[in-house]
């Protein structure tokens, strides 16, 4: 269902490492050297304004008028002053404590709000379980977050992010960074209330600037943020949940394609005769490899209903031979899809995000012998993100740095 968005359309912005060591040409736009410096700041500190220069490669002029635009404009402040055998005595810089970002992390069932501060770290969390009646779940979402807003009045807050479990349909123009404007219609197949109402009656109710994405773009961006990734190799995210959702992070940005469908390896078919998807198709790669389907191998070897998703996975971990039968079935299925990825776009990396993560070291290895059981001209490495159950809520202050910083 096409919908109607604000063009807020970006250059192309070249290849960069967000935070590790490197050496800012004259050419690199200055807003990748302010965002170079903010991640040096908020990864280091305390730092000086020396320490960023040696470190960012950048002259120290640059680094000082960088710094001096981001005190004037709070992102951070001055702290304590460092001790030299001689010289000026430097000033330690961090990220502002009092400046933060509401997060939303978005199922079809529940929701999870926080409260991060500019460095990505989780302040305070509320789950939010939503009501049956699909009328009253948005209300309920928006009185938790202006109860959780009220709650920290000591800390002012510059948006809010939203990771969504659906898929964002943008113009034949994409822009790399953007606001999803009022009553939207999204891709999402899994939910059974008007989740496309969500930023319009947030922003309406707040006053503050609202920023979503898919989850796995979100989760994308965010390992680029606060994960292990350097921003300088492709990347593939895999979320795994209720749904089965992948972002792409290629050539320096999020790849999002025509009407920002890019992604959707969750809907290609591979099992024509399989089950029906709630996209409409039948034997999606969701329907083998999500949460859910790993709850029916359980099901279908018992005879029983299955337990929550997490508990079958500690089951498995346990040794218990339906459950462990269970997670072999959905980690093949997983390693399947993965090899499909691999060989479609060749990715340096596709890192899984979700609960099937916390037993990775029985995970983990199954699903990338399935990967590799049939030949591939390049091996992508495979590994749970490092955010662990945070990631999708820090994905979600992910969205808001990015568009505020960029």
């Amino acid at each position: 269902m096409p919908y109607k968005m604000e063009s807020r359309s970006k250059p192309l912005a070249p290849r960069f490492s967000f935070t590790n060591k490197v050496s800012a040409s004259n050419k690199i736009p200055r807003q990748i050297n302010r965002n170079l410096i903010f991640n040096q700041i908020r990864t280091r500190q305390p730092i000086s304004r020396a320490d960023l220069a040696r470190i960012s490669g950048l002259q120290r002029s640059t680094v000082s008028l960088i710094v001096e635009g981001l005190l004037a404009e709070r992102w951070i402040v001055e702290g304590s002053m460092g001790r030299l055998p001689r010289g000026r005595r430097p000033t330690f810089l961090n990220v502002n404590s009092q400046r933060g970002v509401l997060a939303l992390d978005i199922h079809p069932s529940q929701t999870t709000l926080a409260v991060a501060d500019l460095g990505g770290q989780i302040i305070a969390q509320d789950r939010i379980p939503l009501p049956e009646d699909p009328r009253k779940v948005i209300a309920a979402i928006v009185s938790a977050i202006q109860r959780m807003i009220s709650a920290n009045t000591d800390r002012s807050f510059d948006g809010i992010g939203i990771s969504l479990p659906g898929r964002l349909v943008l113009p034949s123009v994409p822009s790399s960074g953007r606001r999803l404007p009022a009553a939207q219609p999204i891709f999402a197949p899994n939910v059974r209330w008007p989740i496309a109402q969500i930023t319009s009656r947030v922003e309406q109710a707040t006053g503050l600037r609202v920023v979503a994405d898919n989850v796995a773009n979100a989760c994308a961006l965010s390992e680029v943020w606060f994960g292990d990734s350097d921003g300088m190799h492709d990347l593939v995210v895999a979320n795994v949940s209720e749904g089965l959702g992948t972002g792409i992070f290629a050539n320096g940005r999020i790849l999002r394609g025509e009407g920002g469908s890019a992604g959707e390896f969750g809907h290609v078919q591979m099992d024509p005769n399989g089950l029906p998807c709630g996209c409409g198709s039948r034997g999606c790669w969701e329907t083998l490899a999500a949460n859910p389907a790993g709850m029916r191998y359980y099901s279908e070897a018992t005879g029983k209903p299955s337990p929550p998703f997490d508990e079958l996975l500690q089951l498995a971990a346990g040794g218990e031979v339906a459950a462990t039968q269970a997670v072999e079935r959905m980690c093949a299925a997983l390693g399947h899809g993965m090899h499909m990825i691999a060989s479609a776009l060749a990715p340096s990396e596709i890192i899984v995000v979700g609960d099937i993560t916390t037993i990775w070291h029985i995970t983990g290895p199954l699903i990338e012998a399935e990967m590799r059981r049939h030949p591939l001209a390049a091996v992508p490495r495979i590994r749970p993100t490092h955010e662990g159950n945070k990631a999708r809520l820090r994905s979600a202050v992910a969205l808001v740095m990015h568009e505020t910083l960029l």
